[in-house]
């Protein structure tokens, strides 16, 4: 059934802007519906009584909307992420604690003026991927009651897909902010480890974890993380975000991007699984994509680190003292997963790291050359009957294309990819190097609205596309002389990681010259307004951390500007000051600097 409100950030800022309702009429009114809605679906395990809510509505209600990015928004909050005042229990009632403070997260999100609603079910510890490991209930899927709902963030990805919040926070180890989004028709953003503060965050394994978001579209995730990417002083993980995953690099993906597709894929037997990603695929292509089949064992080999090796002791940190103390209190199967920790050595702990370490050289190496890669989100769903008779290995099946991504230091977006014949949301995952967040977003953002699949409550996108290209860590760089492929100082380029990207020609809008000066001989470009010609040149990609440095290698009078193509595109590239062309011969009347020197 359609839900009445439209929860997504644009159409609900119009709605307060128009005044079709208050923040106070909304929040009674989801408040209400999701006390009808949990003792089916078991999303919640506390939900703010009108007495907690009531300090965060009269701060709405005396400070306005003017300076608030997310005045009124509603946002469920996983419980294992702190909400001062409210009980933290990561599903284990004898865990329980009642903080003082807020999660860093929650704090960020309540001073941006959102308005948390309730506190959300879990796999208990956050060890799960599929939201049954819990002594609050079951999670069932939000379109069909006989699979899950995906965990552990379960409770966040139902709060949001049956249109109870805006957003829902979860958080992400092993998978638990990706599986849940593909089960329930959802964009689930699992940033660059430490993008988003994991402080008030009960650890699961305290150097993977990541803090993340639910959405119905990916432009809702790329403006939540644009609004909390910050250096946290209180997260000893925090990162500080860099300049090209801000807001700004959030735009339309240029057509010839590379993504990468595994050679190495299962689906366990269903078609269906493999149907939906193959035209997953194809969709990227229509986009403008170029596949590029990839050797993705490197990645498959670290993700059985995650549990066959030392790093459960790092989840027994947290548990442990319970199952050794009072084990009635952890459920068995969680005990089961962790029973191996006690055992796991300092020695075998450094043998895993540097077996990690290895494979993450090889997985960087094939990663060096996409821009992303794509996988199903699972290979297949399970149901409840298949959880229940094989918690563990279902379970496991699940994790297939998510447990390596932390361990790795990938960003993850999962995307909505299509339904099953019954009906069950599926999806794929883009994922790539860190920082590309705001990248895969956009990707994400332009298979959405390209693909044209039903949103949650059948509601149509109401963000505009964005007008700008997306911008991820590579930087494309025009050069026309001396850096050319083979000539003298193409070195700098590719002792930096660049790579040649196309050969092509300026605008007619430039002439060319020839610089005075010892070797190697140098050109200048100079853009006119008149009789100008157009000339070859070369479009070099380097890794935008490294642009800093080669610009540093840049002499006087050249330096770095803008560059319009043939096509009408601007791009950095080389460019003279003026003074230099005084002393300089005009060489325009050949086709570029290749062809200037074979004449000289």
């Amino acid at each position: 059934m359609k839900h009445p409100y439209h929860l997504q950030l644009d159409a609900l800022n119009n709605a307060y802007a128009n005044k079709a309702f208050s923040p106070r009429e909304l929040i009674r009114a989801l408040r209400e519906r999701a006390l009808q809605l949990n003792p089916e679906y078991h999303m919640f395990i506390h939900i703010l009584t009108e007495e907690e809510l009531e300090p965060y509505l009269s701060h709405l209600e005396t400070t306005g909307a003017e300076n608030l990015p997310l005045f009124g928004v509603p946002f469920a909050i996983k419980d294992n992420i702190d909400l001062a005042g409210v009980p933290t229990t990561a599903a284990c009632p004898a865990f329980s604690y009642v903080p003082a403070t807020h999660a860093t997260i929650v704090e960020q999100l309540i001073a941006l003026g959102a308005v948390p609603l309730g506190k959300t079910n879990l796999d208990q510890f956050a060890t799960g991927l599929n939201g049954t490991r819990s002594p609050y209930g079951i999670c069932r899927n939000s379109v069909l009651p006989e699979y899950p709902s995906g965990g552990s963030s379960a409770g966040s990805s139902l709060a949001v897909a049956l249109g109870i919040t805006s957003f829902a926070l979860g958080t992400d180890t092993a998978g638990s902010g990706r599986v849940p989004a593909a089960l329930n028709n959802l964009i689930g953003l699992k940033a660059t480890k430490g993008l988003i503060s994991t402080a008030g965050v009960v650890p699961a394994c305290r150097t993977l974890d990541c803090t993340t978001f639910f959405t119905a579209t990916a432009s809702e995730a790329s403006r939540l993380l644009a609004l909390t990417a910050r250096k946290d002083p209180s997260d000893g993980y925090s990162r500080a975000n860099v300049g090209w995953n801000t807001a700004r690099s959030f735009g339309a993906p240029v057509p010839g991007f590379k993504f990468g597709v595994p050679k190495q894929l299962t689906f366990l037997g269903c078609t269906e699984s493999e149907a939906i990603f193959q035209t997953a695929v194809t969709h990227l292509k229509s986009m403008g994509g170029i596949a590029i089949e990839i050797d993705f064992s490197p990645f498959l080999e670290a993700a059985k680190l995650l549990y066959e090796g030392p790093w459960v002791a790092e989840r027994y940190t947290v548990a442990g003292d319970l199952i050794e103390h009072h084990p009635e209190a952890v459920l068995p199967v969680i005990k089961d997963v962790l029973q191996k920790a006690p055992s796991a050595t300092a020695v075998q702990a450094f043998e895993a790291q540097y077996t990690l370490q290895a494979l993450k050289v090889k997985a960087d190496e094939v990663l060096a050359e996409l821009d992303f890669i794509i996988t199903p989100a699972y290979p297949r769903p399970v149901t409840l009957a298949e959880l229940e008779a094989e918690p563990v290995k279902r379970n496991s099946d699940l994790g297939t294309y998510t447990n390596f991504m932390n361990l790795l230091d990938y960003a993850a977006v999962a995307v909505p990819a299509g339904f099953m014949r019954h009906g069950l949301p599926s999806g794929v995952t883009f994922f790539g190097r860190a920082f590309t967040d705001q990248y895969l977003l956009s990707v994400a953002d332009c298979f959405q609205r390209t693909s044209k699949l039903p949103l949650i409550g059948e509601f149509a996108l109401t963000a505009d596309a964005p007008k700008t290209s997306a911008r991820n860590d590579r930087s494309q760089i025009l050069v026309c002389g001396a850096h050319l492929e083979g000539l003298p100082l193409n070195w700098q380029l590719t002792d930096k990681g660049g790579k040649l990207v196309k050969k092509t020609h300026t605008s007619p809008h430039y002439n060319f010259y020839a610089l005075a000066g010892s070797p190697p001989k140098r050109p200048g470009l100079r853009r006119v307004s008149t009789n100008g010609r157009a000339f070859e040149v070369e479009i070099w990609e380097i890794p935008t951390q490294e642009l800093g440095a080669f610009l540093n290698d840049i002499p006087a009078p050249l330096g770095l500007g803008k560059v319009e193509l043939m096509d009408g595109s601007w791009v950095t590239g080389f460019i003279c000051e003026d003074y230099a062309l005084e002393t300089a011969d005009q060489i325009s009347q050949f086709s570029g600097w290749r062809d200037y020197l074979k004449h000289h």
